[in-house]
């Protein structure tokens, strides 16, 4: 068992901290906003740290999930950042999906305190945080991965080093891009069926079972054929991740003209007030009158 602390309680950091819990280690949690982290305590136990410096005091792993690049540094990085806490040997886990620039850039600065650095995004959603059944791509030293791997399967199904720092990063934006193009496929589909006048859960309880099948369509088909957008991951954040992954194609030549087009759908979304919505939305705005 370890001594850890969570930094972001947030809907998915909320449920991970609480499998690090249940499986038996000692956590101590932060959270941006304190009354959150009072009620995590309050049902959960563990104790709270006013600050991520106080959060990271006397760790073994410091884990973090907040929400883009800027939230990272500012949980990191000055007086009261977690990285005024960590002690050497220590370990930095980062959950938050950000650009591999980021990762990089802090795990200098945790090299040279004498602290490793792994960055972890994860996928799986809330439903898969709350299950402890989530995806996690790391990027970082292989002995450093191999310290903190058993603790991150307390809510992971499956957990894999990927490369050196930001490799983990990287991987997540494959994600995201495999994601964007699915959604819009799917999307197109439902809104194609039924302007076609099919009975589309028919149609799909048959083409499930063959090469169209894909996560999205045996969970999201449902809601996306009832125009129900409150299931998952929202449509802000999706913009913020497929933003880091067209900015690391610029800079790394990758061609992304569908990655783009689906951005710009979801801003389309976004225009229509679906700015929580989960990301199935895109069908909105092909059924908009």
């Amino acid at each position: 068992m370890a001594k850890v602390a969570f930094l972001g309680l947030g809907v998915m950091g909320n449920p991970m901290a609480r499998h690090l819990k249940s499986a038996g280690h000692e956590v101590t949690v932060y959270n941006r906003t304190i009354e959150k982290s009072e009620r995590w305590v309050e049902a959960h136990g563990g104790r709270l740290a006013p600050t991520p410096r106080e959060a990271a005091l006397g760790q073994e792993i410091v884990f973090a999930c907040v929400g883009n690049d800027d939230d990272l540094r500012q949980v990191t990085l000055g007086a009261d950042g977690a990285f005024a806490g960590l002690s050497a040997g220590a370990v930095f886990v980062d959950h938050t999906t950000a650009s591999a620039d980021v990762a990089r850039e802090l795990a200098a600065v945790a090299d040279e305190k004498g602290f490793g650095f792994i960055d972890a995004p994860v996928s799986g959603g809330q439903a898969g945080a709350e299950n402890g059944v989530l995806t996690v791509m790391c990027g970082g030293d292989p002995s450093v991965f191999a310290r903190v791997e058993p603790v991150i399967m307390s809510y992971a199904r499956a957990c894999r080093l990927l490369g050196p720092v930001g490799s983990g990063q990287l991987a997540k934006m494959m994600n995201q891009i495999c994601i964007a193009g699915v959604v819009q496929g799917l999307a197109e589909a439902l809104h194609f069926g039924k302007r076609a006048g099919l009975d589309v859960e028919a149609v799909v309880e048959v083409i499930s079972k063959g090469a169209a099948q894909s996560w999205q369509m045996e969970n999201r088909y449902k809601t996306m054929n009832a125009g129900q957008f409150e299931f998952g991951f929202a449509v802000d954040w999706m913009r913020k991740d497929l933003g880091i992954c067209l900015d690391e194609a610029r800079r790394n030549g990758a061609k992304l003209p569908v990655t783009a087009l689906v951005d710009q759908f979801y801003g389309d979304v976004q225009a229509m007030g679906g700015n929580r919505w989960d990301t199935s939305s895109l069908i909105a705005r092909l059924e908009k009158k």
